[in-house]
């Protein structure tokens, strides 16, 4: 039976921190974030809202858009990194909020749970819905998969200049009129890691940025192999001399801690999957040096410390994004599913499916015709978890992608100013104090203090 996702919502608060703004505050340069990061401007959650709101806005725009009733709806997964509860799933919140639209208990028939392994979870819920479905245990019904994140870090840090916040919802069928998911390919790959992790009662994460940024190359590459290795042995696909996996992926979308990531992702997955083919030769003399090498065996920690291989490496790579071998890959594959980031910034989860909805949307703004073209997603989660799959664009998806407009579903939007953003940031506002007047959806209106109710969240529909 086949499973793929039919639509998606995406939800994005409406207040931002301009990059010109942060840069003159933090004393860096503009350009580090717009040319270096690929940031312009960073989505700012107000004082009422939180992930499980902003998942609920997504998921009720979701259900309006396509005349879903909750009987339609079999199971509703949420997967975040910041969950507000230690034991209570982000889905309940969800669901509650829902039910002050269709009624109480309207989803009580409802299965689900919160699923979280840093940005790699909803790539899982995904999957685990997408074999719910293909196992006729559906019965009909279809899921909702939604991830919704806040990232948030320390002010001062590095990882200050890739924050961001949104959610994005998407419905799981047995007939999806936008991407079928490929079959029996799905490739994942763990590994115990520190790269990026947030301790138990700590609201920011603890970053080894380089670490981090290494690990997620190299698990997305790992786990391209163990999907090649099963698109092989299925079928799926059959290479000629001298091709590549990646000649068989039309479009690419993977996770985006920043947009300029997923740059340099691509220059790692081409030029590993490249190497060792009749092509490679002429762009290494376009390259104008050989490709270095890190020491045999060496670990991550190794290489990072390896100064003379880190500048050489660097230094290659730089030419190499220049030659016109990879600009034909960069342009064709990826630079449509940078966009939207831009605009919003790092929302976890979320991203790597805000990555295929700009994708979609500007792709198909181009003239493109998406119909039968495979997109590749290469998802990451930090401790350290990747997913790589894949699907192919179905027949009816016009009737999806024609109404797409990023920038006109986000709204009109508020640049913060620094002072605003700074009260923000460290909760000096309260839930009763928002900045913007709520419009036609969920709040956060309260947070018990009381001992008997601590910590219960009160959400409230604004019309």
């Amino acid at each position: 039976m086949p499973a793929g996702i039919d639509d998606i919502a995406v939800y994005v608060p409406r207040l931002y921190v301009d990059a010109e703004d942060f840069a003159e505050h933090r004393g860096i340069s503009a350009s580090k974030l717009r040319q270096g990061l690929g940031v312009s401007q960073m989505a700012m959650v107000d004082a009422n809202q939180d992930p499980a709101c902003l998942a609920a806005n997504a998921c009720l725009e979701l259900m309006q858009r396509n005349g879903l009733r909750p009987s339609d709806i079999g199971r509703l997964y949420a997967s975040t990194e910041s969950s507000m509860d230690e034991s209570k799933a982000m889905n309940t919140y969800v669901i509650g909020m829902l039910e002050q639209v269709y009624g109480r208990g309207a989803f009580e028939h409802c299965g689900g749970i919160e699923t979280k392994f840093a940005c790699v979870s909803g790539s899982y819920s995904l999957y685990d819905n997408a074999n719910w479905i293909r196992a006729g245990e559906a019965g009909g019904k279809r899921a909702i998969v939604v991830v919704s994140d806040i990232a948030k870090y320390d002010m001062g840090s590095s990882g200050e200049l890739t924050q961001g916040a949104g959610a994005v919802a998407m419905l799981l069928s047995d007939s999806p009129r936008l991407l079928e998911f490929d079959a029996r390919v799905t490739a994942t790959s763990i590994r115990d890691e520190y790269d990026f992790y947030r301790p138990t009662g700590k609201p920011t994460p603890v970053v080894h940025g380089q670490y981090s940024n290494l690990l997620y190359l190299i698990q997305v590459r790992n786990t391209l192999e163990a999907y090649k290795k099963k698109a092989f042995e299925t079928g799926l696909v059959t290479l000629a001399e001298g091709e590549t996996i990646l000649d068989h992926i039309d479009y690419l979308c993977v996770h985006l801690p920043y947009a300029n990531m997923g740059k340099k992702a691509l220059a790692y997955l081409l030029r590993h999957e490249w190497r060792g083919l009749p092509r490679w030769g002429p762009i290494v003399r376009a390259v104008g040096m050989d490709e270095p090498s890190p020491r045999a065996g060496g670990t991550i920690e190794s290489i990072l410390e390896d100064a003379r291989f880190m500048e050489q490496d660097h230094e290659f790579n730089r030419r190499f994004v220049k030659t016109a071998e990879y600009r034909e890959a960069y342009d064709s594959k990826l630079a449509s599913s940078l966009r939207a980031a831009t605009m919003v910034g790092n929302i976890y989860t979320a991203s790597l499916y805000l990555s295929f909805r700009s994708a979609l949307e500007f792709e198909h703004n181009a003239g493109a015709d998406l119909e039968g073209k495979r997109f590749g997603f290469g998802s990451y989660g930090s401790g350290s978890s990747a997913m790589v799959f894949s699907g192919v664009i179905a027949p009816g998806y016009r009737e999806v992608v024609e109404p797409m407009n990023i920038a006109g579903e986000m709204g009109k939007r508020r640049r913060l100013t620094f002072d605003e953003y700074e009260s923000i940031h460290e909760n000096r506002i309260r839930p009763n104090e928002p900045i913007l007047d709520a419009q036609r959806e969920f709040v956060l209106v309260d947070v018990m203090t009381s001992p008997e109710s601590q910590g219960e969240r009160r959400y409230a529909y604004a019309e």
